[in-house]
């Protein structure tokens, strides 16, 4: 299929273009199918179908060829090609390379059932609806706030309503190319917040000797365009939808993942995230105060169901922090410093005297990503409080250092192969040992002044043995790492959080390893990801099998995977970003670059990026070293 987004309409097509009402095919506006069947025929005949492809995150074109009716030998005389928008336009130009003028009779056939994605997803969307004549196209009801209209230009010779057929009869010179565009709308028009004027993202581009950097760069950017919404609260705040076809809904924890991974775009939708967010918080009495709200989500074969809006809670301050040290202005950042000082109470609240977060609910279990997450949020909480005078930061530091110590002493598992983290303690104490790419989050330690990382919570022997675990073969795929690894009791390789490869988890992964000096693992993760990302089109799903790489091989795709999704889109930025190893510091006036030394692909340039809120661009030498091309006036170059 290809997909069209510009949420909240997108359109799903099959590669021959042909909507035939099979499946998830169709044109859909916020859930609702506005049209399922345009099926195009000239001279009573079907395109032969030759390509497809996307223009762009929000477009699709189809390329297809027809033989005259008189022709006589085997080459097509007549091309069609669709271009077919999100929005619902379709454009259908027909070209002639015949010698002599034609007459050509075109025919559409056009139909809806008006169902919810829901239910077409089911497969049970329902039949049809009967079609009338409206205006120069047709119209379709189900009910008083449900129908769609297709109009045409130019207007059909014909419309037949009972079989939902518009017709035109074409004269097409020697050489000469005509026209149809159709306009498929709702009662409810609504227009993409990746469309407007106001758009979070800076007009940022990738350039360097591997020329998949700058395919992957340019579709990542093209579909956290596409998967902006605004906030259902009313206000103009826009964040990023968790992915398409099957989560175009608000997913707190994964937009502020996102944010963080897209803050060296600009760190306007960071703190547009922040802002609707924010105002979720619980803030009524009892020891939920400062929790962020969010639905359970599926944990694996050795865990309970985790609660988003625990991770949620724990990446606010984390995410605010960061935007802050890439040059989120103080204006907007007051605003938000409360509500990250309530995420942060609520996390020592909920710690208790043990001093390690739990899981909600009776299971008692406490999962080892969870802690990363809550380790993370106190340091890179801390500096702001420090920053802007507000009491706790002592508070916090001690909670981590604290925090730190139990986790070392409780969670690493060692044994004779140099030990691992554990995946969870029961609430007996007993650690699960199942190793996956989870464990990837333990080396995302943040961003601190100065350019540098904070500490993490496994000591320097500790992050060097899951460094090398990480790049064991029961771990990484070759195209990724797996969500749990092959020789792991319950593994799956198309399991979501059961061995599938999560896009996020591996970036995460390159990341933290090149910041913890661990290049030659870091490497292959990375090239596995980018061999993907070109199989993939250079539009990564949110996973895919985690089927051992083979010689010649491509990634196997899931069948349920979000394509486009948030996170592997600001994944492929922050990919490219831990290449140039960029570390702002706005609120110090400095900026450190950390590149990888090795330089895997070449000589990289980065344009158009924003830190503390101007444009930079940075370019990677061939042999590593980077050097900055353009950046804020007094901007200093750190160390």
């Amino acid at each position: 299929m290809l997909i069209c987004v510009a949420l909240p309409r997108l359109a799903i097509s099959p590669e021959h273009g042909q909507l035939t009402g099979t499946g998830l095919e169709g044109v859909y506006q916020s859930g609702r199918r506005l049209l399922s069947r345009c099926q195009l025929r000239v001279a009573g005949r079907e395109p032969v179908a030759m390509q497809s492809g996307l223009v762009s995150a929000d477009r699709a074109r189809f390329i297809g060829v027809l033989r005259t009716p008189a022709g006589t030998g085997p080459d097509p005389g007549i091309s069609v090609e669709r271009l077919r928008d999100a929005d619902g336009t379709e454009r259908i130009t027909l070209r002639s390379s015949v010698g002599r003028a034609l007459r050509l009779p075109v025919e559409i056939a056009l139909g809806t059932d008006l169902a919810s994605l829901g239910a077409v997803a089911a497969g049970r969307p329902g039949p049809e609806l009967r079609a009338s004549v409206h205006d120069s196209g047709m119209r379709w009801s189900a009910g008083p706030d449900a129908h769609t209209v297709v109009t045409a230009d130019p207007p059909p010779k014909d419309a037949l309503a009972s079989a939902g057929i518009l017709r035109w009869d074409l004269e097409l010179a020697p050489g000469a190319s005509r026209t149809i565009e159709l306009r498929v709308r709702s009662k409810r028009p609504a227009r993409s917040s990746g469309r407007t004027g106001s758009r979070p993202f800076s007009e940022a581009w990738a350039e360097g000797d591997d020329p998949r950097l700058q395919a992957l760069f340019s579709a990542s950017l093209g579909d956290l365009k596409a998967l902006l919404l605004r906030d259902p609260g009313g206000s103009a705040d826009v964040y990023l939808a968790a992915g398409v076809p099957w989560r175009c809904g608000p997913a707190p924890a994964e937009a502020l993942w996102a944010a963080r991974m897209a803050l060296p775009l600009s760190t306007r939708l960071a703190a547009a995230t922040l802002r609707t967010v924010a105002r979720t918080q619980l803030l009524g009495p009892g020891p939920d105060f400062g929790r962020i709200p969010g639905p359970l989500r599926d944990a694996g074969p050795h865990l309970p169901p985790r609660c988003t809006g625990v991770e949620a809670t724990l990446a606010f301050p984390a995410v605010l922090a960061e935007a802050w040290r890439w040059g989120l202005p103080e204006r907007e950042l007051a605003g938000l410093l409360p509500v990250a000082e309530r995420c942060l109470q609520w996390l020592r609240r909920a710690t208790g005297a043990e001093g390690i977060l739990s899981e909600p609910g009776p299971s008692g279990v406490q999962c080892a990503e969870t802690q990363a997450h809550a380790h993370r949020a106190a340091l890179l909480g801390a500096d702001l409080l420090e920053a802007y005078g507000r009491p706790g930061a002592d508070v916090s530091r001690e909670w981590a250092g604290a925090l730190r110590e139990r986790f070392r002493e409780r969670f690493w598992i060692d044994d004779r192969t140099g030990g691992r983290p554990a995946l969870a303690r029961l609430a007996g104490g007993r650690p699960l040992p199942h190793l996956g790419a989870g464990a990837a989050h333990l080396l995302d330690t943040g961003l601190v002044g100065g350019g540098q990382l904070a500490p993490g919570l496994l000591d320097k022997v500790q992050t060097g043995q899951l460094a090398m675990l990480l790049g064991g073969p029961a771990v990484d795929s070759g195209w990724g790492l797996r969500s749990l690894g092959t020789m792991e009791r319950g593994h799956n390789p198309y399991g979501h959080r059961a061995g599938a490869v999560r896009v996020h988890d591996t970036v995460v992964a390159v990341a933290g390893l090149a910041g913890a000096g661990y290049e030659m693992e870091a490497v292959p993760l990375l090239r596995g990801v980018l061999d993907a990302a070109e199989a993939f089109g250079y539009r990564l799903p949110e996973m895919y099998a985690g089927e051992q790489r083979t010689a010649g091989g491509v990634p196997v795709p899931h069948p349920a995977a979000c394509r486009p999704a948030a996170l592997p889109a600001a994944a492929g930025i922050h990919l490219l970003a831990t290449l140039a190893g960029i570390r702002p510091d706005a609120p110090a006036g400095a900026v450190a670059l950390h590149p990888v030394r090795c330089a895997p692909f070449g000589a990289v340039q980065l344009s158009g990026l924003r830190v503390a809120g101007e444009p930079f661009a940075v370019r990677i030498s061939r042999l590593g070293l980077g050097m900055v091309e353009e950046a804020a006036e007094g901007l200093q170059l750190g160390v």
